[in-house]
């Protein structure tokens, strides 16, 4: 078996892993975005999307992972880490990303609105940065868009529900 099957393989493995984040947070009402960050073979942390329960715009689930990751391994570099994240990340995100030296992510869908990663720009290979990270694009893609388009969906069925109902009311 060759070596791009085997690390096929092992990216597959652990961005279920973050799918598995994700629906915590679509469990919570949250975007569902799930993160984990593997060193060695080894999960240091895990996070999934907060901003709704947290009422933060910064409790993404990269962000949090960075941040478990850093106390996990009482380092702010997380120079042999893997980022493993079920949506593109953000202009915020791969701020962090760089920012903690992370050398290698992997995401699942792309972004359309705000993927800094390869789709709108990529500030993880930006050569003006001290640091760039290298990024896999597409792993279990079709998994993470449509976990994500069926949260979506659901939203805005209940939202057209709710203003049926109200509507209902005022007559």
């Amino acid at each position: 078996m060759s070596t791009l099957i085997v690390e096929e393989q092992d990216h597959e493995y652990w961005m279920r892993q973050a799918i598995r984040e994700a629906e915590k947070a679509e469990a919570l009402g949250e975007v569902p975005i799930g993160a984990v960050i593997v060193k060695d073979g080894e999960v240091v942390a895990r996070a999934h999307n907060l901003r709704e329960e947290l009422r933060s715009a910064t409790a993404h689930a990269e962000l949090l992972a960075i941040q478990e990751a850093c106390k996990t391994l009482e380092a702010w570099r997380l120079e042999e880490c893997t980022l493993y994240v079920t949506l593109e990340p953000c202009p915020m995100c791969a701020g962090a990303i760089v920012q903690s030296r992370i050398p290698t992510v992997v995401y699942g869908a792309s972004d359309p609105k705000a993927g800094c990663a390869g789709t709108l720009m990529n500030l993880l290979d930006e050569s003006r940065f001290n640091h760039r990270s290298t990024v896999i694009a597409g792993c279990l893609e079709v998994e993470c868009a449509s976990q994500l388009t069926t949260f979506f969906r659901k939203l805005r069925a209940e939202k057209k529900r709710r203003k049926t109902e109200s509507d209902g009311n005022l007559a």
